[in-house]
């Protein structure tokens, strides 16, 4: 019988209570999912079959081990009948791309603990446009309380199945990120998405810098089954750390002198609520909340590489990116400008470096990055890298900036990526200077970023694939000049570095150093995303 939607209020429940759909969720295409392989579909098991009734058809329901296949139950025809042949094409979700299962019940007045059951609700991360995921709904209409028990029992069956999705994570919150607007993005968008997956949270509010360091260091974490920052690149970069150095403490390892460090025990789920969103933006490829609340939902993990800074063979921090030159006195200005709004900052900040714009003299050595199956397997077995067969090389000069990148750091401000060749595991940096040239000529080059053009096609700018690199400043121009009228850009003594968005202040020589895929992150790569069969929808 066909169902219509009444004035009573309907709702997609497990054991009679009322939970509204998060926002965003909407009915799923049918007609997008169509199945163009039939043979497939035959050779699976079939676990349940039944009638129920989606949008206004009813239709035969087939739930197999891989998928959920339906059509469109119509009277018989003569073969042949083109039209028909399409009315009643064969369509299919797949069990994968399902994050939750609810009985839908119509709710009266009168009734206060059970409504009347009209179906399942089944809850879908399905793909939109731009590497984005979307929440999606598929209702399976059918009166009968028994039918609907035996498929609702299955489908949860089916979702305990799935071991890599979490089911307790820690939350942790930074109140401070872009506008304030983090508690926000979480309670009304984060939340509901996590309540709706049956995932159990505990949050925690970030209150000073340094307090998820802190927290990290002593805290239980054997109950959760992954770790979620909500804020921009410098709480990301301050939490990844933070799991890094409690991975080398359990390990038993000392945590000032990490030559091979431990992988990071549990996976750090990354949700954007800050001003550029480098790391989110390069890990989903789209710094979107939603997007990157699915990821978590469904447990997509990505093992990713990290470095560790490093300066008289101590440990500064892990990262994944730094800028130093231009990039770390533009931060360090920035910083001096906080009641301004992030944009405002971050605008005047690089308005101010470069009319001060000046070049660093220094001396980079890098270590080239070896492809060979021998080299990288020997590293990935966690050899140390710099061995006498490892060739050095050195330049020298005067630098504008000097960029050291182990992602591709996607942003508003550059689509393309500041270092678009790198990718978020391929065991390898990307080295990037910009020696010292005209103010103009270095503007030119900051334009490129975002545009298509190529951002290094000038003569002044070169890049290197690399392993590990050191960077030593040979005079004080970064360093406290008491005959300056105003030295804004760095502490006393110290060159100011941009790592990840977050200030570092260092005297000297600092070391960098690449570890593959040292801390998984929820997140799909986009070869992953794109060759998923999520990819079926375009909105």
């Amino acid at each position: 019988m066909p169902w219509r939607r009444r004035r009573n209020r309907v709702s997609a429940l497990e054991g009679g209570r009322e939970e509204e759909a998060p926002p965003e969720a909407a009915a799923v295409p049918s007609a997008l999912l169509t199945s163009p392989q039939q043979t497939e579909a035959a050779a699976e098991r079939i676990l349940l079959r039944g009638i129920f009734e989606i949008g206004r058809d009813s239709c035969d329901v087939v739930l197999s081990e891989r998928a959920l296949r339906w059509r469109p139950i119509q009277p018989e025809r003569p073969a042949g009948d083109s039209q028909y042949d399409l009315l009643c094409k064969e369509e299919f979700i797949e069990l994968k791309d399902i994050f939750s299962v609810k009985l839908k019940r119509r709710w009266s007045v009168k009734q206060q603990r059970s409504g009347t059951l009209l179906g399942i609700t089944l809850f879908i991360c399905l793909k939109k446009e731009q590497n984005k995921l979307k929440n999606s709904t598929l209702d399976l209409i059918n009166l009968s309380e028994d039918h609907c028990d035996i498929w609702f029992r299955q489908f949860k069956k089916i979702l305990a199945g799935f071991p890599n999705r979490p089911k307790s994570l820690k939350i942790l919150l930074n109140p401070q990120s872009h506008k304030k607007e983090a508690t926000q993005v979480y309670y009304q968008k984060v939340e509901p998405l996590l309540k709706l997956a049956g995932i159990k949270t505990d949050v925690t509010v970030m209150e000073y810098e340094g307090h998820a360091l802190s927290l990290l260091k002593e805290c239980e974490l054997q109950g959760f089954d992954g770790v979620v920052c909500v804020g921009g690149d410098g709480s990301a970069s301050e939490v990844a750390h933070a799991l890094l150095l409690r991975a080398q403490k359990n390990a038993g390892m000392e945590t000032d002198r990490i030559l091979i460090p431990v992988r990071a025990q549990l996976p750090l789920g990354l949700i954007p609520a800050g001003s550029t969103n480098v790391l989110a933006h390069s890990l989903h490829g789209v710094p979107h909340v939603i997007t990157a609340t699915l990821h978590i939902i469904m447990g997509h993990v990505e093992l990713v590489d990290v470095c560790t800074f490093s300066t008289a063979g101590k440990l500064l921090r892990f990262g994944f990116s730094a800028m130093f030159g231009f990039g770390g006195r533009t931060l360090a200005l920035a910083e001096k400008y906080r009641w301004m709004s992030p944009n405002q900052r971050r605008d005047f900040a690089v308005v101010k470096a470069l009319a001060k714009l000046k070049a660093e003299d220094c001396e980079i050595s890098f270590l080239p990055f070896n492809s060979s199956d021998d080299v990288q397997e020997r590293r990935a077995q966690g050899s140390p890298k710099s061995d006498c067969n490892d060739q050095w090389q050195m330049i020298q000069g005067q630098f504008l900036n000097v960029s050291i990148m182990a992602i591709p750091c996607l942003c508003s401000v550059a689509p393309r990526g500041l270092a678009p060749n790198t990718r978020l595991n391929n065991g390898s940096m990307a080295l990037i200077i910009a020696r010292n040239t005209s103010r103009p000529e270095f503007i030119k080059h900051l334009k490129r970023y975002a545009s298509v053009k190529n951002q290094f096609n000038f003569p002044f700018v070169e890049t290197y694939t690399v392993e590990e690199v050191k960077v030593h400043p040979r005079n004080n121009t970064g360093v406290y000049d008491p005959e300056e009228e105003e030295d804004e850009t760095a502490s006393e003594n110290c060159f100011p570095w941009n790592v990840d968005g977050d200030l570092m202040e260092v005297a000297s020589e600092v070391h960098i150093r690449l570890h593959p895929r040292l801390i998984s992150l929820y997140g799909g790569s986009m070869e992953e995303i794109n060759d998923s069969k999520v990819t079926r929808e375009t909105i």
